[in-house]
Order: structure tokens, then C-alpha cells, then sequence
């Protein structure tokens, strides 16, 4: 991103914004003033000066230790602010349905917050014997379930190690679960392009899910499909895989037009 040639008052807002958005993906590591003003393309004075702003009004904050800055306290408010004006099951249930519809089986919408994944929305197919392994609301540890070990799987290397040292001393209780498994099955889950999870968190039932990103590219959530694992052939998983695969790319654009309104 290049803002150098803004200038003025639009210049200054836009500036903070593109620092904004830098921040916001650069995890609870945060970005040195180094690299920030390498990757806005703008000067450190300048950049320097735009984050004394930021900082006095609560959008940033600098940690003293390490040098580096991220994302203040207000902008966690205005997350939730904003969150009461756009909900993503408004977004994602449209796309669940036709998940649920096609398969025959449950569908899942999880968001990520912070260490954990959340279970917010599920749909339900028509085969009698239904895979309810989620109730809405619950929580599990990032990387445990298809869902979760989907955005997991998704973020940069740095935070992944950093988020399953943190829920390493939970794993066992999930199907003996520990770091080492948890790290080679966000591998796997990266070349298939998808999270299968099959009799390990819940036995008879298989799942496979898939992160969908916000428009800074970042993954916020998935949508998986869970099913009894004697359903799941090797043709079933193919037809929900590529489903899995439309319907969160429509996610991604829904989430995408969003941010230009």
C-alpha cells in the first residue's frame, strides 16, 4: 500500500486507517515502526506521528519492551459496537442452508475469539440421524474440531505456534489430542485445503471444514459439515468439499462488498 502522495487533513485520516488495518492484522505481536512504515510506503516520522494519534486517542498502544505497537482498547470497543450492526450469521446462514439441503447433513458456522473457537450458528439436514456435535454458544479451544482447526490452520505460522502453545495444556481432554498432532494436522488441513477430523474429537463422526477471511484477510471463521463417519465416503466428502469450497468463497465477497459500502 503506497499513501505517500496524500496530503491534508483526508491524507492524515486516510493514513491512520492504512496503519489501522495493519495493525489489525498483525496479531497480538504487533509491528514495529520499522515495519510499518516499510509496508505503508511512508515515511517513520510521519508514521511516528500518526501513531502519537492513535495512541492518544486509544486506537494503539506501544509496548515499551519489545518496541512494537498494535491495536489499543478502543478499537476492541468499536468491534463491538460494529458487531451488533453486522452479524456474519446473517451473511453465512443463506450458504448453510444449501450446505445442510445438499449434504443431508449439519452444518456449522465458528468464529475465532482469541484462543478459542466459537460455535455461533448451525443448520440442520434431513438425514435421520443427525451429527449434533456443537450447541450454539460453545466453546473449544482453536484447533479442535473441523471448524476451529480450519482457521487455525489459516493464520501465519508466528501466531499459530504462539495459539497452540496457549491451548496445548487443554488438548488432552479432545481426543488425546496434544501440540504435536495439533501442528501436523494444521499441515494436513493446509494441503488438502480443508480440516477433516474423522473419530478424533467425537467418535462415529466425521467433519470437514473450511476458513473463510474478513477483507483484510485475516480468518475470522469457518463453516464446516459433521456427519456419522460410516455417511462420509470418500465421494460424499468430495461433493461437501467442494460445496464447503462456494459457499465460503460467497462469504469472503459478501464480507468484501461489505467494507465498500
Amino acid at each position: 500500500m503506497n499513501i505517500t502522495n496524500d496530503s491534508g487533513d483526508a491524507g492524515s485520516l486516510r493514513r491512520g486507517v492504512a496503519i489501522l488495518k495493519l495493525l489489525a492484522t498483525s496479531g497480538s505481536r504487533g509491528l514495529a515502526l520499522t515495519e510499518l512504515a516499510a509496508r505503508a510506503s511512508v515515511p517513520h516520522p510521519t508514521v511516528h506521528r500518526v501513531l502519537k494519534q492513535l495512541m492518544a486517542e486509544n486506537l494503539a498502544t506501544h509496548n515499551t519492551d519489545t518496541k512494537r505497537y498494535r491495536l489499543g482498547p478502543l478499537a476492541f470497543e468499536l468491534g463491538l459496537a460494529c458487531s451488533t450492526m453486522y452479524d456474519i450469521r446473517d451473511i453465512c446462514t443463506p450458504f448453510m442452508d444449501t450446505l445442510a439441503e445438499m449434504s443431508g447433513d449439519t452444518a456449522y458456522l465458528v468464529v475465532r475469539s482469541g484462543f478459542e473457537a466459537v460455535c455461533i450458528h448451525r443448520c440442520e439436514g434431513n438425514f435421520p440421524v443427525r451429527a449434533l456435535v456443537l450447541e450454539v454458544g460453545s466453546r473449544r479451544p482453536l484447533g479442535v474440531g473441523a471448524g476451529g482447526l480450519a482457521i487455525l490452520s489459516a493464520i501465519d505460522d508466528a501466531e499459530r505456534k504462539e495459539v497452540i502453545a496457549r491451548v496445548a495444556p487443554t488438548l488432552p481432554a479432545f481426543g488425546k489430542l496434544d501440540a504435536n498432532t495439533l501442528e501436523q494436522a494444521c499441515e494436513s488441513a493446509r494441503t488438502r485445503n480443508a480440516a477433516i477430523i474423522q473419530n478424533r474429537v467425537t467418535l462415529g463422526i466425521t467433519a470437514i471444514g473450511k476458513p473463510f477471511r474478513n477483507s483484510l484477510g485475516q480468518p475470522v471463521g469457518a463453516l464446516s459439515v459433521a456427519a456419522l463417519t460410516e455417511r462420509m465416503s470418500a465421494q460424499h466428502i468430495r461433493k461437501i468439499d467442494d460445496a464447503l469450497g462456494r459457499a465460503v468463497k460467497s462469504v469472503e465477497r459478501k464480507l468484501s462488498s461489505m467494507n465498500t459500502i
